[in-house]
């Protein structure tokens, strides 16, 4: 019998949620204003960012069985931002606080600078009804 291989490893997930957010990012610096649509793609954000959050112990215990404790340690230290800025964005989006969310954005753009974009290819059935969902888990 083969060897069993995972294919679905938190480095790929990891790639496809930053492709997400960098495409929401993008397609919200694009509304004019804060719509429903708006609305859900900042929720569907703070889902994604949690879900790269959940993955990155994960890979930092795949350093640490290895040996690698000051490898596992810098990669913790440099993907901290998330959980804070799934934090903010969720404490945004459950206040409906929308004036502070352009700064959130900005503050966001440089950590997906090096996805390429050339061509959307998430389509809103992506973050539809992501809004409502949070509001729910806030209560």
């Amino acid at each position: 019998m083969g060897r069993v291989v995972n294919t679905d490893n938190p480095g790929k997930r990891r790639s496809a949620l930053m492709r997400t957010v960098a495409e929401l990012l993008r397609r919200l610096v694009l509304q004019p204003a804060i719509t429903d649509d708006a609305k859900d793609m900042v929720a569907q954000m703070v889902f994604c960012l949690r879900e790269i959050d959940e993955g990155i112990d994960e890979s930092a215990r795949a350093w640490e069985k290895r040996g690698y404790w000051m490898k596992s340690e810098e990669f913790r230290g440099n993907w901290m931002w998330v959980s804070n800025a799934a934090q903010d964005l969720a404490r945004v989006a459950a206040a409906g606080d929308w004036s502070q969310l352009a700064p959130m954005l900005i503050r966001l753009m440089p950590k997906f600078s090096d996805v390429n974009i050339t061509k959307f290819t998430r389509d809103s059935s992506t973050w539809t009804g992501a809004y409502a969902r949070l509001l729910k888990e806030q209560r």
